[in-house]
């Protein structure tokens, strides 16, 4: 390879990620949402993300979609299947629908980088300390 040559990732055949549910099922990888869909509810529903509350009177309830997204290696070939539930918080109204936002995700990479400048800290101030003592 020369300087100026470009790498072309080559998909597999897949069209766009599906827009809908309906997309989703009808998809050649139906089964893949399918199971993808019910990852994401157990996730859901062991970490408590949401409780059920009587509608109280008068006020709409905020609907919510699935996002799907093929995540795809270097080589372009599909690795996992990611189907999330959002809710449509275009529709919401501060003091009403919510009072604060709270959103608990990481990226693994991040959470190592952390780790690894902690312990370099821990390892640094140790070494200072050692040779302090001497």
């Amino acid at each position: 390879m020369r300087i100026g040559d470009a790498l072309v990732a080559i998909s597999d055949d897949h069209k766009d990620d599906p827009l809908t549910i309906s997309d989703a099922m009808k998809d050649v990888d139906s089964k893949a949402w399918q199971q993808a869909m019910d990852l994401e509810m157990d996730s859901m529903y062991s970490n408590q993300v949401w409780e059920l509350v009587d509608l109280p009177e008068g006020v709409k309830p905020i609907g919510c979609k699935w996002i799907y997204k093929r995540k795809r290696g270097a080589d372009g070939r599909v690795e996992t299947y990611k189907a999330r539930l959002v809710a449509k918080g275009y529709t919401q109204k501060e003091g009403i629908d919510y009072e604060e936002t709270f959103s608990p995700v990481a990226m693994l990479k991040s959470i190592r980088i952390l780790l690894l400048q902690r312990f370099e800290n821990l390892y640094n101030m140790f070494f200072i300390y050692s040779i302090g003592l001497f």
